[in-house]
């Protein structure tokens, strides 16, 4: 079984890289009975959508100018 700190490191290298069918079945464990790590994931996607938002609206902005 999985302990928080391992379980957030996974969720973290979820983000680069896809998890093997054995770290998925374990964090999904671990998830199942964490309300912490639960959240934590939510917090993660919400970070992420909000981080590609702003990244698609800087995109379509154009070039900004640095400040002087």
């Amino acid at each position: 079984m999985l302990n928080c700190h391992e379980a957030t490191r996974l969720m973290s290298a979820g983000q680069e890289r896809p998890l093997r069918w054995r770290e998925r079945l374990a964090l999904n464990l671990h998830t199942g009975m964490c309300s912490g790590c639960r959240n934590f994931r939510q917090q993660m996607a919400l970070l992420r959508h909000i981080s590609r938002a702003y990244s698609q609206q800087r995109d379509d902005a154009g070039p900004v100018d640095p400040p002087r």
